[in-house]
């Protein structure tokens, strides 16, 4: 499974190991993956996602799920994240 957050697109950082002596070996930086489950308030359901802790907290700055979709460039969102954006849009035209 892939190591990148659904709703922002973060995902591995490279950098170095450095040791006392200054040697440096490679290593790989983790985003902090959580599955979560937000709520669309005008699609009124819930939809699972796998985000980064950071991600969250943009989400909950925004105002929500709906709030952060429609403000967010297709390129960094996931398939699924995709889906619902097109969904919500959806909604809101037929409102």
């Amino acid at each position: 499974m892939s190591r990148i957050c659904e709703l922002t697109g973060k995902g591995r950082q490279v950098g170095h190991n450095v040791s006392h002596a200054n040697n440096k070996t490679k290593r790989v930086f983790l985003p902090n993956l959580q599955n979560v489950t937000l709520i669309s308030e005008k699609l009124d359901r819930s939809f699972k996602f796998r985000v980064s802790t950071h991600g969250l907290r943009s989400v909950e700055h925004n105002g929500g799920l709906d709030n952060w979709l429609l403000k967010t460039n297709d390129e960094k969102l996931s398939a699924n994240a995709l889906k619902v954006k097109r969904e919500l849009k959806k909604a809101m035209a037929a409102a």
